[in-house]
């Protein structure tokens, strides 16, 4: 965890140096590679406890791509890497389990950055995540990091910390079935589960310097919690094997929001704004 706590420092004093958007630019082709290894479970059950996640079957489906956060950001945080990774917004994700991973695992994972493609916003970034057992691909990710800058087109960009609204969205007005009530200290407590400490989930004072009116929950704690109340048995995730989610807008804390769903769709939403959007699939 140390190790990305380091590259938020990095990527802090790096930033000023690069420019969104620059003609010409290309990705850094290497990949990082963390060997295969236990998981540790202290770690983990705090993760499963802030999530919501029940039993100890199965990895939680979001668990991997929080292990291999840390290479992520040592990638996007290099000189080499050309999107400045302060006022990068993560904008969607997609998930695929090829097989049940457990806590017994030794996973060897792996990170790269997949594509740098135009965004009517600015830059978006593709990452990819991948976890191996014995050379078997069991798990993989992908996460869209978009850079917001003036664009051909002369569009001004969002502020700030808003969400991308272009993404498919799951069908309006689904069933709500649960509320929940998220803390104030919410951001801090996951922070302390999963390493990722980014100031604009802390503390109301550190998000503002940001543009933000307070701190937000992370967007991977609000997908973790669809997964954990949508999978309700042991492991819970039970038999959901992939998730594509799209975050709209941006769950400020402390705050009540609704957890609603129908069929594979799902979302989440605050009144009448809609704060994340999904799908899941399920195994036969």
């Amino acid at each position: 965890m140390t190790s990305l706590s380091l590259s938020l420092a990095r990527g802090t004093l790096t930033s000023p140096f690069k420019r969104a958007g620059r003609p010409g630019a290309t990705l850094p082709a290497r990949h990082e590679v963390l060997p295969a290894h236990r998981i540790a479970p202290g770690p983990l059950a705090a993760y499963r406890e802030v999530c919501g996640f029940s039993g100890t079957s199965t990895l939680p489906l979001t668990y991997p791509h929080v292990l291999g956060f840390p290479l992520a950001m040592r990638l996007m945080t290099a000189r080499d890497f050309p999107l400045p990774v302060l006022g990068l917004v993560h904008t969607w994700i997609e998930i695929t389990a090829h097989r049940e991973t457990r806590p017994t695992d030794e996973l060897e994972l792996t990170v790269y950055a997949a594509g740098l493609n135009p965004h009517r916003r600015g830059t978006e970034v593709t990452m990819v995540t991948e976890a191996r057992t014995a050379g078997e691909l069991v798990w993989e990710s992908r996460s869209g990091y978009l850079a917001r800058h003036r664009t051909e087109t002369g569009a001004r960009s969002a502020p700030s910390g808003a969400a991308d609204r272009t993404a498919p969205s799951s069908a309006p007005g689904l069933p709500a079935v649960a509320e929940w009530r998220l803390p104030t200290d919410l951001g801090r407590r996951y922070g302390a589960a999963s390493g990722d400490r980014n100031p604009i989930h802390l503390h109301p004072l550190t998000a503002r310097l940001f543009g933000f009116p307070r701190h937000i929950a992370h967007g991977m704690w609000t997908v973790a919690r669809c997964l954990a109340e949508a999978g309700h048995g042991p492991g819970g995730t039970s038999g959901i094997r992939s998730v594509r989610a799209d975050f709209r807008a941006p769950v400020l804390l402390p705050s009540t929001v609704t957890y609603a769903a129908e069929g594979t769709a799902f979302e989440v939403r605050g009144g009448e704004r809609v704060h994340l959007t999904g799908t899941v699939t399920r195994s036969d």
